[in-house]
């Protein structure tokens, strides 16, 4: 099988900066998964709907889709090389897009290493001017616009995901742990 496909760029290498851990994925079972669908509402930011919607089902991490709706603005970043090499990779600054259609998306709902909500997404959007985007979108800055935005998420019952240093990577990722019961 050829390391590429004729007419295509070639893929670039990732190569992790820190050590390399016996086991790359990690995982955790749930016993259960409950699954929803949100129809967020106009004028609230992407992060506020989607956190309160699910935690007032008591769903505090999560798996989504995002799908098909308005934004009225959003800030995203696009991930390059770390040029120091010490992490493997680092977010440009924000870049800020008024009026968007959200196509498609992936979500994580998970928590900080205090414990706080936070949702890490990436999402294709295409802008006023008709231009395809993507990259790492800041739900807090993601404003729904006229026509709402869909999610699907699948709640991940049993485990938390909590932000923590990837020794590999050198960044801070969410990763599972067991649930903390004092929440």
């Amino acid at each position: 099988m050829p390391d590429h496909l004729p007419g295509l760029p070639r893929p670039r290498t990732i190569v992790h900066p820190g050590t390399h851990g016996a086991v790359r994925i990690e995982h955790m079972h749930a016993a259960r998964g409950r699954h929803f669908r949100l129809s967020l509402p106009p004028g609230r930011s992407v992060f506020d709907s989607i956190v309160q919607s699910l935690a007032s089902v008591d769903v505090h991490n999560a798996s989504m889709t995002l799908l098909d709706g308005d934004l009225e603005a959003l800030s995203f970043c696009l991930a390059r090389p770390d040029a120091t090499g010490r992490v493997v990779a680092a977010y440009t600054a924000p870049h800020v897009v008024l009026s968007a259609r959200f196509i498609f998306g992936n979500a994580t709902l998970g928590k900080s290493a205090a414990g706080t909500p936070v949702i890490h997404c990436h999402g294709v959007f295409r802008t006023a001017d008709g231009d395809v985007r993507g990259g790492h979108v800041l739900t807090d800055k993601a404003i729904v616009g006229a026509s709402r935005l869909n999610v699907v998420a699948t709640a991940l019952d049993g485990f938390d995901l909590r932000i923590s240093l990837d020794e590999e990577t050198r960044m801070p990722l969410l990763r599972p742990t067991a649930k903390d019961r004092h929440v």
